[in-house]
């Protein structure tokens, strides 16, 4: 899929930003932290590893189908601090890539649904597409990427 770019500041939040810190040890720290994030949410890629260099995330393994490939993505590129997510997953499984869309302020999924598929009762079609990440269908924030799922 390629390259991918979120807001670094808004997200799940991780640790506290020191402008302080070294930035290789804030790296190998961000690094430890995305690792927990990914498994907190199970989701099923072999050999996942993650590499981070300041705000910029590079990840690597193998998942089954292009859908548990891109809740990889939007789990590692929706924690505050990550702008950018490298790509680095195969699919054993191709499919149709789903589109990645940018959670504006006043979206709910509905709204998002009617836009997308002309149905705002097809919500559940992109709650279900982002779970684990999405616990609750109310609970999206502007800032945050969802997997939009063709149909």
């Amino acid at each position: 899929m390629g390259l991918f770019s979120f807001l670094k500041n808004a997200g799940k939040k991780t640790r506290e930003s020191n402008a302080e810190e070294a930035s290789e040890a804030a790296d190998r720290v961000m690094e430890k932290k995305l690792i927990e994030v990914f498994y907190e949410y199970k989701l099923p890629v072999d050999d996942f590893s993650v590499e981070v260099e300041d705000d910029a995330v590079t990840v690597y393994g193998t998942a089954q189908s292009q859908a548990e490939k891109e809740k990889a993505i939007l789990t590692i590129g929706n924690v505050r601090g990550v702008a950018s997510v490298d790509d680095r997953i195969s699919v054993v499984t191709p499919e149709p890539e789903a589109v990645f869309y940018e959670v504006k302020s006043g979206d709910s999924l509905s709204k998002i649904a009617k836009a997308h598929y002309g149905d705002p009762m097809k919500y559940t079609a992109i709650f279900e597409a982002n779970q684990p990440m999405l616990k609750d269908p109310n609970m999206i924030y502007p800032g945050q990427t969802l997997r939009i799922p063709k149909l």
